[in-house]
């Protein structure tokens, strides 16, 4: 059940006409507290330990084994990770039911064994919060129902009637063949020549080859055909006989790697799973990984769960990446999770980026996995030219450049990209024409008069308007002075296409993000102006790419705000030609601070060592585990009184967060971080056994803190 006082399995009866559809990791009915609810069969047994009287299950959903023992095992750990419950995991690992789909793809394999019926024809598809046993707020209380004797039981995750000693649900391994499907070839394992810029990647490929289980953390070169080494390293993985998940940020990612994919497999040896398919599409990508049609699944962050028989790799790509984080409770990050899916299967684990994690470097740190990195003579042959504006040289010949937004280097940087026909990369990390604006005679910030929201013009001609409630301020006057001109006080992508484009007559503009994402560009002469995450490729390189505005990424309040402007810098720099090629790079910064320096020397294992040594300092995670509880004050309070933390916990706040909510902060050497989950959860659990109305939201490592 979803709610934290139920979170364990319960015993039903499985009548003598559901006996042959009632399989472990069917969708199931049961009556719970006299409501009929959606449930999961975790095991089957000849017995019960439950002495009183057992229901039985009202209905098998569908025949079709979806859940499979080891997803169910992870979903566990991960529900315990988390301080949440089993039922908001299962949610997240398998998608809702299409009855459709699943027809179809019975009968596509009948005649179908004995006990597999085809779904009725005219069954719909469960919408995506029926996934699981939904009894939030309900009064869950005891089943009813009488057990004749010698029945069968089954214990059914998340649904069930409570009683006061339940069986112990063991959920064995399962080892299924990965089987190729009809027409596909064997799949060669990759050439001698992949990963060789690396010294450690061949030996790593060795070891997936030979089904071993290597755990990696790989920095990637600049212009790193990186789709291709996953797909080699998956390759060598399926030639072992072996499965593969691959998780990826956003679904332009994910194009680039189904189609490395294809090439290094063949057709139908791997599937996508993405929200953004739709219900149908991914239900039928989901069965085909399900039932051991493909050995490989790659896709988003809905992949992290996705059951691959016989998984023999696990890889992230870009794990600093926020989309990588779920914003539904219990919130994991799928890097967790694939590193917890290579710990409880014995599989390996490749944690790559152009970037690197303080989580990623605590792996190298501690001995867990090993980093693959090139040597300083191929990185330098590989690196673009870059250039800081604001080192002592640059101020000497540039006295603006400590305060230009484009200062002459980045100006000429740009100009000359264009005049040897290179397209130009300008990353700017706001969006729209002025996100931010503020009076032009005593620069106060403009905020909205309704709701003290921060103004922002949408065009040239356009009327500021609030970004929080939506009302234009047509007829905006500072409150300071009354002036009622605006300026700039942060200008975004379109605001710097169209400066640019006035700067540069006749050459191409074009714009990457929010709105429209380009996958590529030509490689002629032009502007691509795109927010972070939003750069496309350009054919044969960028000439040159200006990282602006690097104020903005460096002075955000967040614990991450260095690590998270080095990840975008180098994203963008490693989409720049090597220096050889006319490749240069400028980023509009100090060239004194850390992020920069790291910049500068393409050393991010450098950097990341020293954002987890500062964090070991400080008391921060990853060097430690910390705990969120956000809610009103008195549901905050009353979850912590009841929680039986560890003695080395540290209680930190509270500090406002939005509305009138507040956060606690909980901190614990990562050793007691079992135990703090377990408390919480305890915790949490008595508050939903006598019905409190306040909800509170508990978080464990979340990404922001502040």
């Amino acid at each position: 059940m979803p709610l934290a006082h139920l979170d364990r399995p319960f015993d039903y009866l499985v009548p003598a006409e559901l006996d042959a559809d009632a399989v472990p990791g069917t969708r199931v009915k049961v009556r719970f507290a006299g409501q009929l609810v959606d449930g999961w069969l975790l095991e089957r047994a000849d017995d019960s330990g439950h002495t009183g009287r057992l229901a039985y299950l009202e209905k098998v959903v569908s025949p079709e084994p979806v859940l499979a023992p080891e997803v169910a095992r992870l979903a566990r750990a991960v529900a315990d990770r988390y301080a949440g419950s089993l039922a908001d995991v299962l949610r997240l690992a398998v998608p809702p039911r299409h009855a459709r789909v699943e027809k179809d793809v019975r009968a596509r394999d009948a005649p179908a064994p004995a006990g597999d019926a085809p779904v009725p024809a005219g069954d719909a598809p469960v919408p995506a919060g029926d996934a699981a046993v939904s009894a939030r707020g309900a009064d869950v209380s005891g089943g009813d129902g009488a057990a004749p004797e010698g029945g069968r039981t089954a214990s059914g995750g998340g649904s069930g009637v409570p009683d006061d000693g339940p069986a112990e649900v063991a959920v064995p391994e399962v080892a299924v063949p990965v089987d190729a499907p009809a027409g596909a070839g064997p799949v060669v394992g990759p050439g001698p020549d992949a990963w060789r810029d690396y010294p450690a990647g061949p030996a790593l490929l060795r070891a997936l080859a030979d089904g071993r289980a290597p755990r990696a953390v790989w920095s990637a070169l600049p212009g790193e055909d990186w789709p291709a080494r996953y797909a080699e390293a998956v390759a060598a993985t399926v030639a072992g006989g072996r499965g593969a998940v691959v998780v990826v940020a956003d679904n332009r990612d994910l194009d680039r790697l189904d189609v490395a994919l294809h090439a290094a497999l063949g057709p139908g040896r791997h599937v996508c799973l993405s929200a953004a398919l739709g219900p149908a599409r991914r239900y039928r990508a989901f069965l085909a990984a399900r039932r051991g049609d493909v050995p490989v699944v790659v896709g988003t962050r809905a992949a992290m769960f996705a059951p691959v028989a016989r998984l023999g790799l696990v890889a992230i790509w870009d794990d600093g990446d926020d989309l990588h984080a779920e914003p539904r409770a219990p919130y994991p990050h799928a890097r967790e999770v694939l590193l917890t899916r290579a710990q409880l299967g014995d599989a390996a684990a490749l944690v790559g980026g152009f970037a690197r994690t303080a989580e990623a470097q605590l792996l190298v740190e501690t001995g867990w996995a090993r980093e693959v990195v090139a040597d300083r003579a191929t990185l330098r042959a590989r690196m673009p030219a870059i250039a800081p504006t604001g080192d002592d040289p640059q101020l000497a010949r540039d006295p603006g450049a400590a305060t230009a937004r484009l200062p002459s280097l980045a100006w000429t940087t740009a100009r000359e990209a264009i005049r040897a026909d290179l397209p130009v990369l300008v990353q700017v990390p706001r969006r729209g024409y002025l996100p931010s604006v503020a009076c032009a005679e005593c620069r106060t910030p403009a905020r909205c008069p309704h709701c003290a929201g921060p103004l922002a013009l949408p065009s040239a001609e356009g009327t500021p308007a609030c970004r929080w409630c939506g009302r234009v301020a047509a007829a905006y006057a500072c409150p300071e002075c009354g002036g009622r001109r605006l300026r700039a006080s942060v200008t975004g992508a379109r605001r710097t296409a169209e400066e640019l484009g006035r700067a540069f007559p006749g050459v191409p503009v074009r714009t990457s993000g929010r709105e429209e994402v380009l996958a590529t560009v030509p490689g002629g002469a032009g502007l691509v102006i795109a927010t972070p995450g939003a750069e496309p490729v350009a054919e044969g390189g960028f000439g040159a790419v200006l990282l602006l505005d690097s104020w903005a990424l460096l002075t955000r309040a967040d614990l991450r705000a260095g690590e998270e402007a080095l990840r975008r810098w180098l994203a963008a720099a490693a989409l720049a030609r090597p220096a050889a090629g006319g490749g240069r790079v400028v980023v509009v910064a100090d060239g004194a601070l850390a992020p920069v320096q790291a910049l500068l020397r393409w050393d991010a294992a450098w950097f990341a060592a020293r954002e987890l040594a500062e964090r070991r300092e400080l008391g921060f995670p990853p060097a430690v585990r910390m705990a969120s509880v956000t809610g009103p004050p008195a549901a905050v309070a009353d979850l912590l009184a009841e929680a039986r933390l560890p003695a080395e916990a540290e209680l930190l706040g509270p500090v406002p967060a939005d509305g009138e909510r507040e956060r606690m902060l909980v901190r614990v050497p990562r050793a007691r971080a079992v135990a703090l989950a377990g408390a919480l959860h305890s915790a949490a659990g008595v508050r939903t056994a006598r019905k409190a109305v306040d909800p509170v939201r508990l978080q464990v490592d979340p990404l922001s803190l502040f």
